[in-house]
């Protein structure tokens, strides 16, 4: 299971418990083996999607929230 927060002033923070994350860029796919990663929120990193922490120096303000993935069976 996937757990996706949007942090405070800052990037969206994916965590999965196991496996990896592919992306795919106009570049060509990339692996990356972590378990947690950031994507850019702000819209001013230069490794978009990533985050690459440009929010602190443009003072990037957003609330934090904690999202939640609900799967089709579960739906209320």
């Amino acid at each position: 299971m996937a757990k996706i927060k949007a942090s405070e002033n800052g990037p969206y923070l994916i965590e999965i418990e196991s496996g990896s994350f592919e992306v795919e860029r106009d570049t060509g796919k990339e692996l990356i083996e972590k378990k947690t990663i950031a994507l850019c929120r702000c819209g001013g990193s230069e490794n978009k999607p990533f985050c690459d922490g440009t929010h602190r120096k443009i003072g990037f303000s957003a609330k934090g929230a904690n999202i939640k993935i609900v799967e089709a069976s579960k739906k209320i």
